[in-house]
């Protein structure tokens, strides 16, 4: 996971922990800093980094960052490639890697509950693998996916 996102996945957290239902802005992510630490960050700095512009954070931003979120330091750095956080081993199938990366997206967008549940669907369907294909091909044929909304989604139409 590259910093960039780590540092939306956090504004989300935090949004939701403050009560907001929606991620902290980098407005409110600023102030917040400065009222609860009393130190300072500028929001386009912050800009910077969830855009990827800026690679890497100055050891000060990340101590402060790590310091208002509550996470170690050493969370607030890309992941190298291939970095796995779960415990795994080359005996998982890729339908099992396959369904556990469909449900971690499920929980992530949790806020939008046709997704989720949309993912969370196809996760425990026994052949995962063969519906993203079948997807990919109903997604490639002009025209069948608005056919299909126009049938079964009426009400997404809008």
């Amino acid at each position: 996971m590259t910093l960039a996102h780590k540092l939306r996945q956090l504004r989300q957290l935090e949004g939701d922990l403050r009560g907001l239902g929606r991620p902290m802005t980098q407005s409110e992510l600023v102030r917040g800093i400065k009222q609860d630490l009393g130190g300072t960050i500028s929001q386009s700095y912050l800009s910077l980094i969830e855009k990827g512009s800026r690679k890497h954070l100055s050891n000060e931003s990340r101590q402060l960052l790590a310091r208002f979120f509550k996470v170690h330091p050493g969370y607030l750095v890309s992941d190298p490639p291939g970095f796995q956080t779960e415990l795994t081993s080359d005996v998982g199938t890729t339908e099992t890697r396959l369904d556990r990366w469909l449900l971690e997206g499920a929980s992530r967008f949790a806020h939008d509950r046709a997704i989720s549940s949309s993912l969370e669907r196809l996760a425990a369907h026994a052949d995962t693998r063969r519906c993203l294909v079948l997807l990919g091909e109903m997604i490639s044929m002009p025209g069948l996916v608005d056919r299909l909304s126009e049938t079964l989604l009426p009400e997404e139409r809008t």
